[in-house]
C-alpha cells in the first residue's frame, strides 16, 4: 500500500466517522450529534471536552462514552465528559457515546487525531570509529551480539513480476573489525530478506512481499521452522525488547508480536507534533526506546514504545554524504546496539563503511 492509498484510505474513513457524527435514530426519531468535530487534532496531553447535544425533549437513561473499545465514562446529560490523552496511544482515535433510552441503544461516532505534544528533540552525533563493511549487501537487518554482528540483506536474484533483479538475499554473521563474513547462508533466490531479531538461541528473519517469516539455530543458521506472516502491508524492521518483537511495514505502524507464535498482539503508530511518520524502517531496541530509520532520508526516530510518540531525532546527512557516495550504495539503513559496550553502529544499503557513532544533546 504506498502513501497516496493509504492517505486516501484515512480520508474515507475519517468522512465516514463524521458522517456518523450527525445520526438520527429511526425508533425515536431524535437528532444527537457528539463534539469534538470528526478530525479533530490533539496533542497529546491536551484535555478533549467530548459531549453528546440532546434535543430538547430527549431524556436519556444514561450515556457511555468509548474511545476505540475502551469505557471512559457514564453520563445522563449533555454535560459531556473530559478525555485526558497524557498516555494515549497517538494516532486516529475513535469516540463513541452510546445513547441509551427505554432499554434501547443508538450510537454516535467522532474521532480525534492524537500527535506528538512537542517537536522531536534534535541529537548529536560524534563519529568515535569507522569499521569496513561489505558492499554487497544491501543491509536490512543489523544487531550486535556475543561480539558479533549479525546482518540480513535484502534482493531478487530471480525476481517476481514488478521487482528489480539483484544480488541474492543472505543472511551473516560478521567480524566487526574486518566486516567480513564468519558464517553466511544464502537465501532463496525468489525471497527478498528483511529484519531480524533473535530471541534465545533462535534467529528470527522477515521477508518483504513473500509474508514468510524463517526461524534459524543462531549460532548454525540452521533452519528450524518457517511462520506465516499476515502482519502488516509488507515485512521491513525488527527489534526484540526482551519480552515482545516489534515489526514496521514501511507506513507508520510499528506492530507487536508474541516472541513465540509470532502473531500479532498489540500495535503503535508513530507520530512527531506535525502528524504521522511513513516509512518507518529498521528498528533497534536501545534502553527503553525504539530507534529507527526512516527510509528515503538520514534520519533516525527515537520513539516512545508505549504511544509511538517521536521524542528524538538524528540527522545523519554528514556522515556519509550523498554526493560523495559510491553510485552502487544506497540509503541509510541500519542500526545496531551493543547493550554491554554501549556502543551504537550505523550502516546503509551496500556502504563501504560501518560507522560507530555517540549521541549528544
Amino acid at each position: 500500500m504506498n502513501n497516496k492509498i493509504k492517505v486516501l484510505f484515512a480520508a474515507c474513513a475519517l468522512l465516514a466517522f463524521g458522517c456518523s457524527c450527525n445520526n438520527k435514530p429511526k425508533e425515536s426519531g431524535a437528532d444527537y450529534t457528539i463534539s469534538p468535530e470528526a478530525g479533530t487534532s490533539y496533542k497529546s496531553g491536551d484535555e478533549v471536552k467530548v459531549k453528546v447535544s440532546l434535543p430538547a425533549d430527549a431524556k436519556p437513561d444514561s450515556i457511555v462514552y468509548m474511545l476505540d473499545a475502551l469505557k471512559l465514562g457514564v453520563g445522563k446529560d449533555s454535560s459531556g465528559i473530559s478525555l485526558k490523552t497524557d498516555t494515549i496511544p497517538l494516532g486516529i482515535k475513535v469516540i463513541t457515546a452510546k445513547v441509551y433510552t427505554a432499554g434501547k441503544s443508538e450510537d454516535v461516532t467522532t474521532n480525534i487525531i492524537l500527535t506528538a505534544a512537542k517537536a522531536p528533540e534534535m541529537l548529536t552525533y560524534k563519529v568515535e570509529k569507522v569499521f569496513p563493511h561489505d558492499t554487497s549487501c544491501y543491509t536490512e537487518g543489523l544487531l550486535y551480539q556475543d561480539g558479533v554482528l549479525y546482518e540480513s540483506g535484502g534482493g531478487y536474484l530471480d525476481p517476481p513480476p514488478g521487482q528489480s533483479k539483484d544480488v541474492q538475499s543472505r543472511l551473516r554473521k560478521v567480524d566487526l573489525a574486518t566486516g567480513k563474513s564468519i558464517k553466511q547462508i544464502m537465501l532463496d533466490p525468489k525471497v527478498f530478506g528483511e529484519g531480524i531479531s533473535i530471541v534465545g538461541n533462535k534467529l528470527i528473519q522477515l521477508t518483504y512481499l513473500e509474508k514468510i517469516g524463517y526461524v534459524y539455530d543462531k549460532d548454525t543458521f540452521k533452519l528450524l521452522s518457517t511462520f506465516t506472516n499476515n502482519v502488516g502491508v509488507e515485512g521491513w524492521g525488527m527489534c526484540f525488547d526482551g519480552k515482545k518483537l516489534y515489526m514496521d511495514d514501511k507506513t507508520n505502524r510499528i506492530f507487536f508480536l508474541d516472541k513465540d507464535t509470532y502473531k500479532q498482539i498489540g500495535f503503535i503508530d508513530v507520530y512527531d507534533d506535525k502528524g504521522q511518520v511513513e516509512e518507518v524502517n529498521e528498528l533497534e531496541y536501545i534502553d527503553g526506546k525504539i530507534y529507527a530509520n526512516v527510509f528515503h532520508t538520514n534520519y533516525i526516530l527515537v520513539i516512545d514504545p508505549k504511544t509511538g510518540a517521536v521524542l528524538q531525532k538524528i540527522d545523519l546527512s554528514n556522515l556519509y554524504p550523498e554526493a560523495s557516495r559510491n553510485p552502487n550504495a544506497d540509503v541509510m539503513n541500519g542500526i545496531a546496539w551493543d547493550a554491554k559496550g554501549k556502543r551504537l553502529f550505523v550502516t546503509g544499503k551496500k556502504w563501504p563503511h560501518l560507522y560507530q557513532i555517540k549521541l549528544g544533546k
